[in-house]
């Protein structure tokens, strides 16, 4: 199981080589305050001085740091091929194949690339670099060192630095494959270690954090840490391990990793004798190596899992980006066609990529035909607008001068017609949105569907125009159907239409039936048998003048109101007398808005109005039938059919080729990328498999 962590190193390092982070790979990533003695521990697990040195904040970018442990062997090897001249050497990412056998030189390359990027005001930089250490005196580990936590800004740096350094912490110990290393110096308070605090804020059930006391040697005459170390101040799970720090006067006079080391076992054996073999640096080298090793087997599974979905998701996003263009003319023609293809299979209902969230193509088109057309044509109002004043006066003015003996067919068609004309707006609102729709699925297709044209914009750009261009010049079309449509109803107002017939006959037996009640409700001073002569005579004149019931004058019968309603209805209409020395205007006579209207004309109005109705729901019903039908034959179907030929005429010439086949400028760029993506992701695929066979996982 050794094996597993260089594993993981040999990961790290094909993710490198794109310079991405898209894989969260186990890794220690070390948490402290400001001159908590996080360096000293790192330089005490790689055994040599890496570290820049100095008051204040010196870490002010993150390093990942790879220990690789080398055999005799392999550093002999190594040694020979790249003729190196050492058994401890060290590489930088960023430096590429330069290889350090000098410690200084590396602490020297840090302190520069902490500046390229940071600047030399203090400031930090969320730009990791990356170190690689091989020797044979270190374990397998992969290290992360951050920026220690401060609170006050000091020199050049900005106000919020506290938030910014918290922020970088918790962006690398938020990862859930990592170990938190959280380092308090023993001369502080544990119950106030920063380190514990963002390591639980995170990890709240502390199965990643190990926590490191150090400075052992540093605390107060007269106490010790044993408590501490024994977990009984602040328990933590995968333990607390204490250590020994050089002292600024150590690092002064070169004082050897190696030398505070055996200085450190002896005070582990005089201070905490029973506790010096679960203490100390090298015991501390071993836990985190046994840590890292069971949480990578841990990882593995959940860590292929995730590199197997991101292959397909890259291999999917390169076969969108397409290979670079030989025929042209045939890529034209491939392209045009399939995107013609995908805007007729949206309208169907039959496109690849359905849309999930709402509705798109032919089923908004069905939505718009049935609930939003319909509804809106069911809410107009039969009579909506019409008044029963408008009703009368239309009437009178079909009349003329005479008095009709019955209501003039005029005054329905006119009334009629003014109602017939409100489905003309909606009628028309309905192509507008079908319109939309269409213009919409250009969008889609677009974005779903044929991704390849991505890779051309002036090819996209050419074929929304020419497709929005064809919508274009069938919208007048369908619109003047539409309107042709509401005028044809206008043109001749059908009396004889069955429907219409069926209605009248059935409001002709209701008003007969109306007069007979009536007729049995007279006073008794009133002669029935003048009553039923009256009503005698006026179904005579009815039957001499109607052909049936299924004529809508049949229903309207003179001599119900006699002369006292005449009377009455000629006194409320007069003006008033004028008073004495002033002309009489005889146009000025009042508008009979607020009287009662007498019983034939109440009679009247309501005839028509059912009329009217009557009429109204037959054309409604045939418009919402008709609409639709002219909108898919003159719009939706034309478009349909033409669409690819109308491409193809359009833009299918060998002028244009080269100009719409022209790739933007960052696809070439975004291909290449997706292409090593690929690879990386494959090559550590096969990794993962290695580790399969020698049945280390």
């Amino acid at each position: 199981m050794e094996a597993l962590i260089p594993v993981i190193n040999k990961l790290q390092d094909v993710f490198n080589t794109v310079g991405a982070d898209i894989i969260q790979l186990p890794q220690i990533v070390v948490v402290g305050t400001q001159s908590s003695g996080k360096s000293s521990v790192l330089e005490s697990l790689v055994g040599r001085d890496i570290l820049p040195r100095g008051t204040g904040i010196v870490t002010r970018r993150p390093l990942i740091l790879q220990l690789v442990h080398i055999d005799p062997e392999d550093r002999r090897k190594t040694s020979e091929e790249n003729g190196i001249d050492g058994e401890e050497w060290g590489k930088f990412l960023h430096t590429k194949n330069k290889i350090y056998t000098e410690f200084e030189e590396i602490r020297q390359e840090i302190e520069a690339e902490t500046e390229r990027m940071s600047g030399n005001n203090k400031g930090i930089s969320d730009e990791p670099i990356h170190l690689k250490i091989f020797s044979p005196h270190v374990v397998n580990l992969t290290l992360v060192d951050l920026p220690g936590i401060t609170k006050v800004p000091v020199g050049d740096q900005p106000n919020d630095i506290e938030i910014q350094i918290k922020e970088l912490i918790v962006k690398y110990i938020s990862n859930p494959n990592s170990i938190i290393l959280a380092v308090t110096a023993a001369n502080t308070d544990m119950a106030t270690s920063e380190a514990l605090k963002v390591a639980r804020e995170v990890d709240p059930d502390g199965r990643r954090t190990l926590a490191v006391v150090t400075k052992l040697d540093l605390m107060d005459a007269g106490t010790d840490a044993m408590d501490i170390l024994m977990g009984r101040v602040i328990p933590v799970k995968l333990g607390i391990i204490g250590v020994v720090n050089r002292s600024q006067l150590d690092i002064n006079q070169k004082k050897s990793v190696a030398d505070s080391i055996r200085d450190e076992y002896a005070f582990l054996q005089k201070k905490y004798p029973s506790l010096a073999n679960r203490n100390g640096t090298k015991y501390l080298a071993r836990t985190l190596n046994r840590l890292l090793m069971h949480h990578i087997r841990d990882c593995l599974p959940e860590l292929k899992t995730r590199i197997n979905v991101l292959a397909a998701q890259y291999q999917s996003l390169l076969n969108s980006y397409g290979e670079p263009v030989d025929d042209k003319s045939a890529t034209l023609l491939q392209l045009i066609t399939k995107f013609a293809a995908e805007y007729c299979n949206t309208i169907e209902g039959t496109a690849k990529y359905i849309e999930t969230a709402e509705l798109c193509g032919g089923a908004r088109i069905c939505y718009i035909f049935h609930e939003t057309f319909g509804r809106t044509l069911e809410s107009v109002d039969p009579l909506g607008g019409l008044t029963t004043i408008d009703v009368l006066t239309a009437i009178r003015n079909a009349t003329g001068p005479r008095p009709a003996l019955f209501v003039p067919e005029v005054s329905f068609e006119l009334l009629v017609k003014r109602q017939v004309k409100r489905l003309e707006e909606p009628s028309l609102r309905c192509v507008e949105l079908v319109h939309e729709e269409m213009q919409r699925i250009i969008q889609h297709c677009s974005n779903y569907s044929t991704q390849e044209l991505l890779r051309f914009p002036k090819l996209h750009d050419a074929i929304v125009e020419v497709v929005t261009s064809l919508l274009r010049k069938r919208l007048p079309v369908t619109n003047e159907m539409v309107h042709n449509l509401v005028a044809i109803e206008l043109a001749y107002i059908n009396t004889k239409h069955p429907d219409f017939a069926d209605a009248c006959g059935l409001m002709n037996n209701n008003i007969e039936e109306q007069r007979r009640n009536r007729m049995r409700d007279l006073p008794s001073a009133v002669p029935r048998d003048k009553a039923a002569a009256g009503g005698s005579q006026g179904s005579a004149v009815s039957e001499q003048t109607d052909g049936g019931t299924g004529n809508w004058r049949g229903m309207l019968k003179k001599g119900e109101d006699g002369a006292l309603g005449d009377r009455a209805m000629l006194q409320t209409t007069l003006p008033v007398s004028p008073q004495k020395g002033h002309a009489v205007n005889l146009l000025d006579v009042p508008v009979p808005v607020s009287r009662k209207l007498s019983a034939r004309e109440q009679r009247d109005c309501e005839v028509i109005e059912r009329l009217i109705k009557s009429y109204f729901l037959i054309v409604r019903k045939n418009i919402q039938d008709s609409v639709p039908k002219a909108v898919m034959h003159f719009l939706v179907n034309h478009v349909k059919d033409c669409l690819q030929s109308e491409l193809v005429g359009q833009l299918y010439k060998t002028a244009l080729l080269n100009d719409l086949l022209t790739e933007s400028e960052d696809m070439a760029q975004r291909r290449n990328e997706a292409a090593d993506m690929l690879k990386a992701l494959q090559k550590a695929s096969q990794v993962i498999a290695e580790i399969r066979e020698t049945h280390l996982w």
